[in-house]
């Protein structure tokens, strides 16, 4: 029998200074068998830090053709392409054509994937945004994973603090281009 998906649901105060987004979030998402922690981790810190009206989670799995996590206008149109982890050159290139906006979120490090990524045809690929989160406030995180958490998560000037379960974590989320534009 396989497994299924295991359902997080996270309350987060969001106070993000460095994009003026001070929110309260009710955050339900799905984590397939598949997917490691610092994934699931890296998909829910880049929604937060995302966050925008039209924002959602993709189906997952189901359909990979989608982004992880889209920012879409009032007519369905996409506005952002948000991808996590390690996605190829090609998916990239596609992303770049599909929307105005590509940013992705690695828990990985961001120098490997430009070295990936090498000399692949991308396009608009000095657009291309690229955020590694802190392996290190991954690392933290992880152990604390639970099916039920609260956060207090604010970011000033790319630097995260996160607050769960008595216990104050940070670390850097820090943007690269991929080329000089």
């Amino acid at each position: 029998m396989a497994q299924g998906a295991t359902i997080y649901n996270l309350d987060v105060n969001l106070s993000n200074v460095d994009r003026n987004v001070y929110e309260t979030l009710a955050i339900k998402v799905a984590r397939h068998p598949s997917e490691t922690e610092e994934y699931l981790l890296t998909r829910v810190l880049a929604y937060c830090l995302e966050y925008a009206e039209g924002i959602s989670f993709s189906p997952g799995l189901a359909d990979p053709g989608e982004p992880a996590i889209a920012v879409r206008d009032l007519t369905g149109a996409l506005k952002a392409w948000i991808d996590i982890g390690s996605p190829d050159a090609d998916r990239v290139h596609k992303a770049s054509k599909a929307a105005p906006r590509v940013a992705i979120y690695t828990h990985r490090d961001p120098q490997s994937l430009i070295r990936l990524w090498g000399n692949a045809r991308i396009h608009k690929v000095e657009l291309v945004e690229l955020y590694a989160v802190d392996r290190g406030l991954l690392a933290e995180l992880v152990p604390r994973l639970d099916r039920r958490m609260s956060w207090e998560l604010s970011v000033t000037e790319g630097h995260a603090y996160l607050s769960t379960a008595g216990v104050t974590l940070e670390g850097d989320v820090t943007r690269t281009l991929l080329a000089a534009p």
